[in-house]
């Protein structure tokens, strides 16, 4: 049997000796990074909660950081100044005021008073024409008023919706010389009630006649009282569509003061009723321009006109008129 030669079993140990010290960099570029990701949520969460207006301001100063530094214009007090500076502005006194092209100052008050009356106008006009869209669709859409599309007219104005239902030859609104209502249109004036309660604008209403004499009758009954007494009997129509009366600021009668067709002043489309969804803006000139404003002579004239002595206006006239509308004078009208 043969011998093998056993090899040599060879152990070899190592010495571990120890690591040499990281240090802490990545905890430096760790917080760097935690530190932009915060920095970041915030300008999304800042960006999220301003307003248009601010958002416009913050970029207009980004694009030109240096502009108040480079015209030496106002400090960081000021109105237009988009970083406090950490503290009230000790250079600014009360009534501080933006300087316009003009050389004429506006308050800060003043410029949001004015961003939120051109929002709430954006808004009006985006209502009217909605407005404007859904009662066309619905008469449309009604076959019953399909067959008077002739006779409405609706109109987008600085007022607002105005929705006009004029006479026809063949076909009147009223008894001639009468302010009862004919049938027809009682179902018009329901619909446009009925269309009118979804929204909060208020509504003016003006009964318009042709420049054709009333007759005369013993209390001088004509064509002021006439125009009052239609409009009168179309707002009662509108209200019984479910209406609330207080949504009406004015019902007033104009006679032929404001003809259609004014070539032709006896035209049948000069007899009509208007019914008008006011703007904010016309609501509150028509009671007395509480949000007016214009230039020195629009105000002198306004002030003016508010110093002088009432003497009454045709729209008394023709609401006194309407009380008298049941005497027993019986004109013929034309």
């Amino acid at each position: 049997m043969t011998t093998k030669k056993l090899q040599p079993i060879i152990i070899k140990r190592v010495k571990k000796a120890g690591h040499a010290h990281h240090g802490g960099a990545w905890k430096i570029a760790y917080a760097d990074f935690v530190t932009a990701m915060m920095a970041f949520f915030l300008l999304m969460w800042l960006l999220g909660s301003t307003a248009q207006g601010d958002l416009q301001g913050i970029a207009s100063y980004f694009n030109s950081p240096l502009k108040v530094e480079m015209a030496g214009g106002p400090g960081s007090g000021s109105s237009s100044s988009i970083v406090t500076g950490g503290g009230t502005d000790l250079t600014r006194t009360n009534g501080q005021v933006k300087k316009s092209s003009d050389g004429k100052g506006k308050d800060s008050g003043a410029l949001n008073e004015e961003n939120s009356r051109g929002e709430q106008a954006k808004q009006d006009a985006r209502r009217m024409n909605s407005l404007r869209a859904k009662i066309e669709s619905m008469i449309e859409s009604n076959p019953r008023l399909r067959e008077f599309r002739s006779q409405i007219r609706l109109q987008v104005t600085l007022d607002g919706l105005e929705i006009q239902i004029v006479d026809d030859k063949n076909r009147p609104m009223f008894d001639s010389g009468s302010a009862l209502v004919k049938p027809y249109m009682r179902d018009i004036l329901q619909e446009i009630g009925t269309a009118l309660n979804g929204i909060e604008n208020r509504v003016s209403l003006a009964g318009h006649t042709d420049a054709a004499p009333y007759g005369n009758g013993e209390r001088g009954y004509g064509n002021w009282e006439l125009s009052a007494d239609r409009a009168n009997a179309s707002r009662r129509e509108l209200v019984g569509a479910g209406m609330p009366d207080d949504k009406l600021v004015r019902v007033v009668g104009l006679a032929a003061s404001d003809l259609l067709d004014k070539e032709n002043k006896l035209a049948p489309i000069n007899r009509r009723i208007s019914v008008t969804v006011l703007t904010r803006d016309a609501e509150s000139r028509l009671f007395g321009g509480a949000r007016m404003e214009g230039n020195d002579a629009v105000k002198a004239i306004t002030e003016q006109i508010a110093k002088e002595p009432q003497k009454g206006d045709v729209e008394a006239a023709a609401s006194t008129g309407g009380i008298t509308s049941g005497s027993s004078a019986s004109p013929v009208k034309r």
